[in-house]
């Protein structure tokens, strides 16, 4: 094969993972876990950042150790970690300071200033500042640390170890910091209106650019191997599943629901439910994330027996919005947003309207890419833990009338993988991702189209009712 050995590293919360891949093919892995943030009543959420490397040297030794060449044959290494984690570093790269995660509030104060300071910038790219971003905290930093001397993302620390100096960071990594990935510049207004010296920020690349080389021979990487630029855990996931080129957009189903895909040109969205990356080709990552998913059905030990029970039941009678908490945040934002039942289901019932209330989610989601002027290519594929029930991917096809096509792979450090070979290879991702599996197709049944149909008029008319989705999405809704 002339697809090279890549490794990417996946530096999660809970630990790190490594897979060693060629020609789509996971040829080893490999994981070990971290200390678990500590987290406290004032939304601090911190992690001993000084705890990655030893994590990443140990997956590396043990991937590197199962190759045929014992790691010689690595061509290129790249590295996705969670969105919005920050550390402090000194003038030589080193933490002075624990990673403030991603779920870190002590910024939000600061992220709303931050709001109105970018309010063009922001508007432009059509998304706002959350109360968790990156942003915030690094204003945090620099204003209450008299040692720090830089910033840096999970990624960024990773990589200076293998290479043996500081690094660039990716526009992925660095999205909630900041950077703006439509002029390519971090938010100078916001950060001068701060007194955050633009020295403190790193320099951007875009993802799948070569960083460096490894300086010398560890865990198995031998010196001169290529490190490349990778992404948040959310684009090389969603890379792994096989949303590479315009069109083609994946719905992830995991403890919640995530729709992200790629177009050519940046979407804004004047609602703020959807955000987009940048694709490291130049296009864009648009995408949202639900507060409702498979943790409608989670806690029961009898999905299979609830499963098989539902599908010879059909279509629910009643409608379910199965939303474990208040608030929902894609396809729209309401703070006020709450679960439903719409009448009385036994067990079996239930179950299904939930499964069905999660594919009307996802269908609602499609429906405001529509709205926005976005073209969704058939099939839809599909990833995560719930895309494992036949049921439910069934489901899922009939109410979106589009075929599911289950992806074999969706792992962070496959798509870290993609990335280290788009580095090193002369047609970039597009050749990467060529030996990527096709999954199992999953094609709607007409038997129950037009009863699923019916369902999720109901259902978008309780939320329409509730104030939830707003005229203009509701009408795109009818008129499908």
């Amino acid at each position: 094969m002339n697809q090279p050995v890549t490794i990417g590293i996946d530096v999660a919360t809970a630990g790190v993972r490594a897979l060693a891949v060629r020609g789509g093919t996971v040829l080893a892995s490999a994981a070990e876990p971290l200390p678990a943030p500590v987290r406290d009543g004032r939304g601090h959420s911190e992690q001993d950042a000084r705890s990655w490397w030893p994590a990443v040297k140990t997956v590396l030794a043990k991937v590197t150790g199962e190759l045929p060449g014992r790691g010689g044959e690595v061509a290129a290494v790249a590295i996705a970690a969670t969105s919005g984690t920050i550390v402090g570093v000194d003038a030589s790269g080193e933490p002075v300071t624990p990673a403030l995660m991603y779920d870190d509030r002590r910024g939000a104060e600061l992220n709303r200033e931050a709001t109105a300071l970018g309010a063009d910038r922001w508007r432009r790219l059509g998304f706002g500042v959350s109360a968790t971003a990156a942003l915030g905290r690094i204003a945090w930093l620099a204003g209450h640390v008299p040692d720090v001397a830089g910033i840096r993302h999970t990624p960024d620390l990773i990589a200076a170890k293998l290479t043996g100096g500081p690094v660039a960071t990716d526009w992925s990594h660095a999205l909630k910091s900041g950077y703006d990935p439509l002029t390519l510049e971090w938010p100078a207004e916001v950060f001068e209106a701060w007194g955050v010296p633009s020295s403190l920020l790193p320099s951007v690349v875009a993802p799948a650019t070569v960083l460096g080389e490894v300086a010398r021979p560890v865990a198995g990487l031998p010196a001169g191997c290529p490190v490349v630029a990778g992404m948040t855990d959310g684009c090389a996931g969603q890379l792994a599943a096989g949303a590479v080129t315009p069109g083609s957009f994946v719905g992830i189903l995991g403890t919640t629901y995530v729709l992200k895909g790629v177009t050519e040109d940046l979407v804004p969205d004047p609602t703020g439910a959807m955000y987009s990356h940048r694709h490291p080709d130049g296009w864009w990552l648009p995408g949202g994330a639900s507060n409702t998913g498979g943790e409608a059905v989670a806690g029961q030990d009898r999905l299979p027996e609830l499963d098989a029970a539902a599908a010879a039941l059909g279509p629910a009678k009643v409608v379910a919005y199965p939303l474990r908490r208040k608030g929902e945040r894609f396809p729209f934002a309401s703070p006020d947003a709450e679960g439903f039942v719409s009448g009385e289901a036994d067990e079996v019932e239930l179950h299904r309207a939930r499964l069905e209330g999660v594919a009307f989610l996802e269908r609602l989601a499609l429906d405001h890419l529509r709205r926005l002027g976005v073209t969704v290519a058939d099939p839809l594929l599909a990833a995560g833990g719930g895309s494992r029930s036949p049921l439910w991917t069934r489901i899922r096809a009939t109410v979106t009338g589009l075929g599911l096509r289950v992806s074999p792979q969706a792992e962070t450090g496959y798509g870290a993988a993609l990335l280290a070979a788009a580095g090193v290879l002369p047609g970039g991702l597009t050749e990467a991702s060529a030996g990527l599996g096709k999954g199992t197709l999953v094609e709607p049944d007409e038997r129950e189209s037009a009863a699923l149909a019916e369902s999720y008029q109901r259902f978008c008319a309780k939320l329409h009712t509730r104030g939830w989705i707003d005229d203009e999405l509701f009408a795109v809704v009818r008129r499908r």
